[in-house]
């Protein structure tokens, strides 16, 4: 099953996927552009994984990670499909990152790695922006960086995880304007889902709708205001954004 949640006539409501359409909890049937979208669950904590694939270690010129590279990130940064996501008007480098998101459904803690699929609730596809000029140190992202307003775009769908049989094996693909950019695959990844979620139960406790964001593969270009990134994950979902100044937000 897949799932999102969207506003619609002054609330909020889930909505599962209709022919060209979506159909509400209630039974009604609306078009996809008709509604709001928000992330399709309430996301927690968020953790995020820096350098997990070797390619985009080697694009960025770092060796690839012995140890996860981890950050967290607040809810405050997540924006649903066809949202916008701000460029600030110093930025002179920001780019995209396409990458699967992990949604964790139960109390974790202290998972080994053959129950660690178990703990899983679904999947999602993530767009974690970056702006390279705030970055002071590649080893610890910092605030500016990748706790932005408007900077981690999630959706459209959560998608049940015993419906996506193997995550070891999901194409990635990014696209800007229709061109495109980016493709990789989750068997790249340096240290994979089951990996990830035993090393983190580890030392800290997950909870229902925390979420893992297990990194991007090679392939980030610098991207505008104006630009349409299509961030789209085998199975899993298409992922709809777009770039915008400040002149949106009215804020500088």
């Amino acid at each position: 099953m897949r799932r999102a949640r969207v506003a619609y006539g002054g609330a909020i409501h889930e909505a599962y996927p209709a022919g060209a359409g979506l159909r509400l909890a209630d039974g009604r049937t609306v078009a996809e552009r008709d509604v709001i979208w928000l992330c399709p669950f309430e996301p927690g904590t968020i953790v995020a994984l820096g350098l997990n694939y070797a390619d985009h270690a080697k694009e960025l010129s770092f060796a690839a990670q012995e140890e996860p590279l981890v950050f967290l990130k607040g809810p405050g940064a997540v924006i649903g499909h066809r949202g916008q996501t701000r460029r600030p008007a110093d930025a002179t480098y920001m780019h995209y990152e396409c990458e699967l998101a992990v949604v964790i459904g139960t109390t974790a803690r202290n998972v080994s790695r053959n129950d660690a699929m178990g703990v899983i609730a679904g999947y999602t596809v993530a767009n974690d922006y970056a702006i390279r000029d705030y970055l002071e140190n590649y080893y610890r992202p910092n605030l500016r960086v990748k706790n932005r307003d408007t900077c981690t775009v999630l959706g459209p769908w959560l998608v049940d995880a015993h419906d996506v049989p193997d995550p070891a094996n999901l194409t990635l693909r990014t696209y800007v304007n229709g061109t495109k950019t980016q493709e990789g695959n989750t068997r790249d990844l340096v240290f994979d889902v089951a990996y990830l979620i035993e090393y983190l139960t580890g030392f800290m406790t997950l909870a229902a709708g925390d979420v893992i964001l297990s990194g991007t593969p090679e392939g980030v270009c610098d991207v505008k205001p104006g630009d349409e990134v299509v961030t789209e994950i085998e199975g899993v979902g298409r992922l709809v954004n777009t770039i915008v100044g400040d002149d949106v937000f009215d804020r500088r």
